[in-house]
């Protein structure tokens, strides 16, 4: 069975809409605005790009990512990795050619079903609504989060609203930053 991580930037106050300045959200590019650049923060995105087997995302975010991501120094382990949209409405000549194996997955109950495959950690990056979605139906197995002290307000959040039993995490991994940015890596408890 494969681990679904689920990674992101995120405001203490939950949002993880616009980090990395996409326009049409007020607090657009809130991750390095204002914000002293501390490197050792992020040596777990190099790291997710090391373990990770393959990547997931929702539409929008792939439609964000696919123009950029490929021909990026920084994300350069991910252009020959396996990735999967979900997506109910992306077809096939929606997808960029220059960014390696990419698969379009329909529902929730996919994803199920490819987490029940052989092969080894798919992360996921962006895609707040897929996020909210997939936790919601128990499917993300471990969070990587890198928390801002930042309270943004309104915006996208990471979790869902939706009233549920409580989801136990067990934090196994944590930092806190010179910067005030803290790394939380959390298991999910079944």
């Amino acid at each position: 069975m494969r681990t679904l991580i689920s990674t992101a930037f995120v405001s203490l106050d939950g949002v993880v809409e616009a980090p990395g300045g996409e326009p049409g959200y007020r607090n657009s590019g809130w991750t390095f605005k204002d914000m002293e650049f501390v490197p050792e923060a992020f040596e777990i995105k190099g790291r997710e790009q090391q373990e990770a087997a393959a990547m997931m995302m929702g539409r929008v975010s792939y439609e964000a990512f696919s123009p950029v991501w490929p021909d990026m120094a920084d994300f350069a382990d991910y252009k020959a990795m396996p990735k999967y949209v979900v997506s109910t409405t992306l077809t096939e000549d929606g997808l960029v050619s220059d960014w390696g194996e990419t698969t379009i997955l329909r529902s929730l109950d996919d994803v199920a079903a490819l987490k029940e495959t052989e092969g080894g950690p798919i992360v996921i990056h962006g895609s707040a609504t897929l996020n909210r979605n997939l936790s919601d139906a128990g499917l993300i197995d471990r969070y990587h989060l890198l928390v801002f002290p930042l309270l943004l307000g309104g915006g996208k959040r990471l979790f869902s609203d939706t009233d549920k039993d409580t989801q136990k995490l067990k934090l196994v991994e944590h930092e806190a930053y010179s910067n005030g940015l803290q790394k939380n890596v959390f298991d999910v408890i079944r």
